[in-house]
């Protein structure tokens, strides 16, 4: 994978979450067949948005996370498995891994909110704890993976969100409700993040097309 990660869409932030989730709290049926993948895609408990994701969708996102090297499969038995990659690839910690887990699959959420949703997965000692492999998370070197969102009206906690799609939506909607233009620091840095991975794919398509033209012999479009 390269110093860049990829902005993954939904469906691929989907799928993800489901393999890192049920690799903890179901581990007698982990890794996963494409069959009981969807199925957690789909379930309608402990996910926002709701989908209804078919296999095709699911199929053409695993592979797409493979070439991230964030998938990895496995061909034993009767029927190809799935096992998600994420500490490894990402380089964090399996408590990170959970938070980001939660983000993927729940949306925006405060410390205490991704404390409690976390509980099958790993018993957080308290909010603080949450708070520091959040701030870790934010903070990331090579680059931050969660961002907090600015506090709506009469919320006493700020929300969270993963940035592993790009800057999420709520960061524009909620300064629109808070009544405010200015940006917090951490949203910022959000939005930067997501400009400096599209520059990065729209570099690697120039290159694959401009390769792809000259092994046709032919001239690239300006």
């Amino acid at each position: 994978m390269t110093s860049a990660l990829p902005i993954l869409s939904a469906v691929e932030t989907r799928v993800l979450g489901v393999l890192a989730e049920k690799q903890r709290t179901v581990p007698d049926s982990y890794p996963l067949t494409l069959n009981t993948l969807v199925a957690g895609c789909n379930q309608k408990t402990s996910r926002n948005p709701l989908m209804e994701l078919s296999e095709t969708d699911a199929q053409a996102a695993l592979d797409s996370l493979k070439g991230y090297s964030l998938v990895m499969e496995s061909s034993g038995g009767r029927v190809s498995r799935y096992e998600h990659n994420i500490e490894r690839v990402l380089r964090v910690p399996s408590q990170s891994a959970i938070l980001l887990t939660v983000l993927m699959l729940r949306g925006p959420q405060t410390a205490g909110e991704l404390r409690i949703a976390s509980e099958r997965m790993h018993n957080f000692a308290d909010i603080s704890s949450v708070e520091a492999f959040l701030d870790e998370l934010a903070e990331r070197p090579a680059g931050a993976l969660v961002v907090k969102l600015a506090r709506l009206p009469g919320a006493r906690e700020s929300r969270w969100a993963h940035l592993l799609s790009g800057a999420p939506a709520e960061t524009v909607q909620e300064l629109r409700e808070a009544g405010t233009a200015d940006a917090s620091l951490g949203e910022v840095a959000a939005l930067k993040l997501n400009v400096a991975r599209l520059e990065a794919e729209v570099a690697a398509l120039r290159t694959l097309t401009a390769r792809i033209c000259s092994e046709l012999g032919i001239a690239p479009e300006g």
